[in-house]
């Protein structure tokens, strides 16, 4: 069903399950021969979902192989390499933006992301999770049920984007007045261009000097390429669906024209640097993908304020 205003979501449906099938893919990329990430948490939380498909995938019972086509632009095996660097680059920014002496940290559209648990944190170090409620309580019950506890001062705070979260992030105790590290993974791309446009201004109303922020930046699109992209997802999606998994992913995204994530943050008083994704998949060992696999699209984004 296509996105409309207001609509919600739980992690096995809509947008929320993207959040799984991310989480599945950490799981396949960690079960990987030389893997980049380690994360022990994604594939309990994708069972914990209870979407078939996704958990056969998180477990190994289905494996990419099973899902590769000629007909099909970005295989499972390629899409979990992707994430994996993906990952591995968003860890590292937190990584080296605490070495600065930042101790407050933001993840946007949080999901299954499970770095306030996994990741090796300073001491006095706060994380502030924003999602909807529904998800926060989910993962939140769920590693607590799994005997897991955050390696960082965790601060969940359950409100949609749409809504007014920058109050909501102040109730929990964000202080705008210290520096903060925040990411945007995997988010732009389910936000209309003004939407995205709109976070990054209070983002950047939030961001005291020295503050840092790490976006993953989908690639504007012309009008006449949208069908195209759509026709790419649809492929995927098509292929997924003989496994039982019957979800069209084209109808939860936004196309056409926007910023691009990097230009717009320089206009507005950042430092920025930029690399596509396959810069990532090389840094971290992994083959870059073919120009029509669809993520070679995508570029990745470090800003300092």
């Amino acid at each position: 069903m296509p996105r409309t205003d207001g609509d919600t979501w739980d992690l096995a449906s809509s947008v929320g399950a993207t959040a799984t099938m991310v989480a599945a893919a950490r799981a396949v990329a960690s079960r990987a021969r030389n893997p980049v990430i380690d994360d022990p948490y994604a594939a309990p939380l994708v069972l914990a979902v209870g979407v078939d498909f996704f958990t056969k995938l998180a477990t190994g019972e289905l494996s990419p192989e099973d899902l590769h086509s000629n007909d099909s632009p970005v295989g499972i095996r390629r899409f979990a390499d992707g994430m994996a660097a993906r990952t591995r680059f968003f860890d590292d920014f937190f990584a080296d933006a605490t070495t600065t002496g930042i101790r407050q940290a933001v993840i946007l559209a949080s999901g299954l992301d499970a770095r306030a648990y996994r990741l090796n944190w300073p001491q006095d170090m706060v994380v502030f999770e924003i999602d909807q409620a529904e998800v926060i309580e989910f993962k939140t019950t769920t590693l607590a049920g799994l005997g897991a506890t955050p390696s960082a001062e965790l601060r969940p705070v359950g409100v949609d984007l749409r809504h007014d979260w920058p109050a909501a992030l102040a109730d929990a105790g964000f202080d705008a007045a210290k520096p903060t590290a925040w990411i945007a993974e995997g988010l732009f791309g389910y936000l209309p261009p003004d939407a995205q446009d709109r976070l990054l201004d209070r983002i950047t109303e939030l961001s005291a000097e020295g503050s840092r922020l790490a976006a993953e930046g989908v690639p504007p699109h012309r009008a006449e390429d949208d069908e195209q992209v759509r026709n790419r997802m649809q492929s995927n999606s098509g292929r997924w669906r003989d496994h039982g998994f019957d979800i069209d992913f084209s109808e939860l995204v936004f196309l056409g024209d926007r910023a691009e994530v990097a230009d717009y943050l320089q206009g507005h008083g950042w430092r920025t640097t930029s690399a596509p994704a396959n810069d990532l998949l090389v840094r971290y060992g992994m083959a870059p993908l073919d120009d029509d696999e669809g993520f070679a699209e995508i570029r990745y984004i470090t800003a300092v304020r």
